[in-house]
């Protein structure tokens, strides 16, 4: 498993791919993907800072480091997806991870429809937003 960390400057990096018994405490975060997500490739390459997705991924970070959390976990840009081998494996191993984070983060996309109470079709979702709304205790 692969981690992000952000450091005291609020800098965020990956780490090597730690084996299960030295991960230490982190936060996920549970997102749908959109437009400019960051990929491992492009953490690596340094090439992401400038992308939409990079503030989610500084978002998290900086609510980790809030919460006492060096660490952090994103599948966009954690996982390597060009690997078959790791992707399987990030598959299988994807509940144990969420059910492991010390706090796992729901980031919600701001869309027009929280205003209407719908949401949208792509979503694949039948409720409205406003009962997704009042099952969030601080948004009710």
């Amino acid at each position: 498993m692969r981690l992000l960390e952000r450091d005291d400057t609020g800098e965020v990096r990956l780490t090597e791919d730690l084996p299960n018994n030295k991960i230490p405490p982190y936060a996920i975060l549970s997102h749908t993907w959109g437009h400019g997500e960051i990929l491992f490739r492009e953490l690596m390459d340094g090439m992401c800072k400038n992308k939409a997705g990079y503030a989610k991924i500084r978002l998290c970070g900086d609510q980790a480091w809030r919460d006492g959390l060096r660490f952090f976990w994103v599948d966009t840009c954690c996982i390597d997806k060009s690997n078959s081998a790791e992707l399987q494996e990030a598959i299988n191993s994807m509940f144990r991870w969420y059910r492991n984070a010390t706090k796992c983060y729901t980031y919600l996309v701001d869309v027009s429809c929280l205003e209407l109470g719908e949401v949208p079709r792509a979503y694949g979702c039948r409720s409205t937003c406003a009962s997704v709304r009042a099952r969030i205790p601080a948004c009710s």
